[in-house]
């Protein structure tokens, strides 16, 4: 039998990892949300390629991953509410908020291909839509007023770009349902994906000319070199997924038929530009973690190398498909693997780091 001493410090044990679960609220980081847009593009990317068990065992995981991640998210508000709200107009941590717009859209991705749920999918999409609006002009506005500022290479990151790819995870989705909405609501359906193509590839420019102006004109120290800077690559391959969609769209969307021409150019071009960056980044991670030694520890931003890997996989394979590019049939086979093992790496240290800040794991 125990005694009750034993009792007290199995009591004071579990008070006390409770206590540490409430202080790590303080510092949860909104960029978590990468985790689901990972999981569910990787996802998404499996049932493409014939892979079901795997699509539908993540998509299984996603959703509690992203339940998860609301309700404590919740709590982050409640119990933090200035560190909440003033992380929102923070140039560094901000843009990470575009995640819960992307995990949203992506998870309605989920439903409405995995699961054929269109119910759900419409009111995850309405979700995503109204966290768009409110983050978007919140953001942007919080970051033009405030007083103090960073230096640009202080203060912008290759982050700054969930911006675009939450924007063209409206479009996607919203190109997706336009099939399944009733006759009279295409065309407007259409017409939003459309507009939101359009301007997530302004946004692109916009940012990816400071983004590039910052790397190339500052110095740039491998601890600035954070893996937000793959959202580089993985913002052009989510506009090309959309704009692959707005092609498939066209046979029922004489708006888009008279503008085929216009977003095939463009899909193409935006991915020869998510391409080109693939082995810039190759090669920048090697200079950080090879030749200057950078430690390899878990952080959440490790989720935006997964994701932009998977995205690139299911942009490609649309692209292909309704392009009729077959000579690209090989690369989103061997970029889903790659997924699928940066996947695995992520998630086994998002464990351990877990583990480790509730007290369970002494490392």
């Amino acid at each position: 039998m125990r005694t009750s001493s034993e009792n007290l410090d199995a009591s004071m044990r579990s008070r006390l990892a409770g206590t540490r679960i409430i202080d790590q609220l303080a510092v949860l980081s909104p960029a978590y949300f990468g985790m689901v847009m990972a999981t569910g593009i990787v996802s998404l990317a499996a049932y493409l390629l014939g892979m079901p068990f795997i699509a539908n065992v993540l998509f299984q995981f996603n959703m509690i991953v992203y339940v998860a991640l609301c309700f404590l998210s919740v709590l982050h508000m409640v119990l933090y509410p200035r560190r909440f709200f003033g992380n929102i107009i923070d140039h560094v941590r901000g843009p990470g908020y575009f995640t819960v717009v992307a995990a949203t859209g992506i998870l309605g991705g989920q439903f409405l291909i995995l699961a054929t749920d269109y119910q759900v999918s419409f009111v995850l999409w309405v979700i995503a839509l109204l966290f768009w609006i409110v983050l978007t002009y919140a953001i942007f506005t919080g970051l033009t007023v405030t007083a103090k500022k960073p230096a640009l290479d202080k203060g912008i990151s290759g982050a700054w770009l969930l911006a675009v790819v939450a924007t063209q995870s409206i479009a996607a989705l919203s190109a997706l349902l336009a099939t399944h909405v009733k006759p009279s609501l295409m065309l407007e359906v259409n017409f939003l994906a459309l507009t939101m193509w359009l301007w997530g590839g302004m946004l692109y420019v916009w940012m990816m000319a400071l983004i590039f102006y910052r790397c190339v004109f500052f110095p740039l120290s491998p601890d600035d070199l954070s893996p937000s800077y793959w959202i580089n690559m993985g913002a052009m391959a989510i506009s090309t997924l959309a704009g692959s969609l707005l092609i498939a769209n066209a046979s029922d969307a004489p708006l888009l038929v008279s503008l085929l021409p216009f977003i095939k150019g463009v899909t193409v071009l935006y991915w020869a530009a998510g391409t080109w960056w693939i082995p810039i980044l190759v090669m920048l991670g090697i200079w950080r973690y090879v030749y200057k030694r950078h430690p390899v520890k878990y952080d959440p931003l490790y989720w935006s190398v997964v994701f932009p890997l998977g995205m690139y996989t299911v942009s490609t394979d649309r692209m292909s498909a309704v392009m009729e590019l077959d000579f690209l049939a090989l690369l989103p086979t061997s970029f889903f693997y790659i997924a699928l093992v940066a996947w695995s790496i992520a998630f086994i240290g998002f464990v351990f780091d877990l583990l480790r800040r509730i007290g369970i794991l002494r490392l």
